[in-house]
């Protein structure tokens, strides 16, 4: 008799072998989970890392099997002792492999603004940080690398469209995450 249905209806051990060979052989992607914080000013929160020559926005890399909003809330907490939960993802950018980096995608979630209380708190608690500080946009563009700044001023200028970028540009007719 003929058993017409699929394989993982029919051999679910098989069915979770293709899956592992196709886990196994498939590319990953690298993924970074940064946050667009603002103070009451409405200057914007960077960082100054100590592992590279360019400041950035705080947030880090996403863990195996981390989901990026709960990766870039544990950075923010481990490298500025702040403990907030993110919101919408403003930006998601694709970026295309340069030196010896694979490609990436890379999101900015909304931090929302955070009181002058809250930041007379911040510290880098961490190895990592070097120093902190909120700055206008000018400031900010003339701090990070200009695809990062690219991605930013999307982030902050386009919260109501289409957060899809590739290589800090917006592309016409992304796909809506709505």
């Amino acid at each position: 008799m003929n058993d017409d249905r699929p394989l993982y209806q029919r051999d679910p051990a098989a069915w979770n072998a293709y899956l592992a060979e196709g886990n196994a052989k498939q590319a990953r992607k690298r993924v970074g989970a940064d946050v667009l914080i603002r103070d009451e000013d409405n200057r914007i929160l960077l960082v100054n890392p100590r592992y590279k020559p360019d400041w950035d926005l705080p947030g880090g890399m996403v863990e195996a099997n981390e989901p990026p909003h709960k990766a870039a809330e544990r950075e923010l907490r481990e490298e500025l002792g702040l403990e907030i939960q993110v919101r919408k993802i403003l930006a998601i950018d694709w970026v295309a492999p340069h030196g010896p980096w694979d490609d990436s995608l890379m999101f900015i979630f909304d931090g929302g603004t955070i009181s002058s209380q809250q930041s007379t708190k911040l510290k880098p608690t961490d190895n990592e940080l070097l120093e902190y500080k909120f700055c206008t946009p000018r400031e900010a563009e003339e701090l990070l690398q200009p695809k990062l700044w690219n991605r930013v001023q999307y982030a902050i200028s386009n919260s109501d469209k289409s957060p899809y970028l590739s290589n800090g540009v917006a592309l016409k007719n992304a796909p809506s995450t709505e």
